[in-house]
């Protein structure tokens, strides 16, 4: 469908297509639903039409998280596990992102849409971590209705100039087509080269599980940081002997540990990506001995027998 034809739709029937389209997006998939926002928004003849496509953007979207919730409450973590496998760049662990959202709480639902990433990952934690309903729809609501209402609202203030890129665009539909393609293929192409930017960083040496096992019945006993997220820990527990750390404060977790003393970094993130960047940070502070878990938390459960 191109620009003309999502106009003449979205006059005929902008409830619904707004409807669908917000709800696939926040569902998960590649669908942008701001430029159809604006675009509604710079259709609707009367401010009572504005607020019925407000309130079907604000309903998919609760319709959306309500699934993730859903989904996190009852798989828990490994929910938010495979929404980190999915990344482009798995240095972008979910156990960061769910610390961000313990410290920040039901405001961070408030924000989720406006963060990259983060819209998606929000709902299944708070269901994962069994933050009440009611707060959660009424969090998620606010979120949504700002999201969608600045959109929405931004395109009926500026409905001429909406109106006139649309005609732009349509004019010469190839040339943006092709923009829009070499624009995609440019976040494509940074986001590989991160990742492979990652993996040469992570080119450092590592501990296998049995390894570690032998270094703590020894002397000196390192220490382990375990970096997991609080909803893991929760469902299977604390690691005995190992000391819970998170990626903002490494340097409050390691205080009292000396700089030339062993350190083991564990996570349960794809690619051992978080242990591997808590490994870096704290060898740039000057800690001598620092070496991330090979398999991370899955390895480590393996090594003792255990199921993860």
């Amino acid at each position: 469908m191109d620009i003309a034809e999502l106009g003449h739709t979205l006059q005929r029937d902008a409830v619904a297509v707004v409807f669908v389209n917000v709800l696939l997006q926040q569902v998960g998939l590649p669908v942008p639903a701001v430029p159809t926002l604006l675009l509604a928004g710079s259709l609707a003849a009367l401010p009572g039409q504005l607020g019925k496509v407000l309130a079907a953007a604000v309903l998919a979207s609760v319709l959306a998280d309500l699934l993730w919730y859903a989904l996190g409450r009852r798989f828990g973590y490994r929910v938010l596990a495979g929404l980190c496998k999915l990344s482009i760049n798995p240095a972008s662990c979910v156990s960061q992102t769910e610390a961000r959202f313990i410290r920040w709480g039901l405001s961070s639902l408030v924000v989720a849409k406006f963060v990259p990433g983060f819209s998606t990952v929000a709902p299944p934690i708070a269901g994962a971590l069994r933050m009440s309903l009611g707060g959660f729809v009424v969090a998620a609501a606010v979120g949504a209705a700002l999201w969608a209402g600045l959109a929405l609202g931004a395109g009926w203030v500026l409905r001429d100039t909406v109106q006139a890129a649309i005609l732009a665009l349509d004019r010469h539909a190839g040339r943006a087509a092709l923009v829009a393609v070499l624009l995609a293929g440019a976040w494509l192409g940074w986001k590989l080269w991160q990742k492979h930017r990652f993996r040469r960083a992570g080119d450092l040496p590592h501990i296998t599980p049995a390894e570690l096992i032998d270094a703590l019945a020894g002397e000196p006993r390192p220490l382990v940081l375990d970096l997991r997220g609080a909803t893991l820990i929760a469902e299977t527990g604390p690691i005995v002997g190992a000391r819970v750390a998170e990626h903002d404060a490494l340097d409050h977790a390691v205080g009292d540990w000396p700089r030339h003393q062993p350190i083991v970094t564990l996570c349960a993130c794809p690619e051992d990506a978080g242990a591997i960047q808590a490994a870096r940070q704290l060898m740039e502070q000057g800690y001598t001995s620092v070496r991330p878990l090979r398999g991370g938390y899955a390895a480590w459960l393996a090594a003792l027998g255990e199921r993860p």
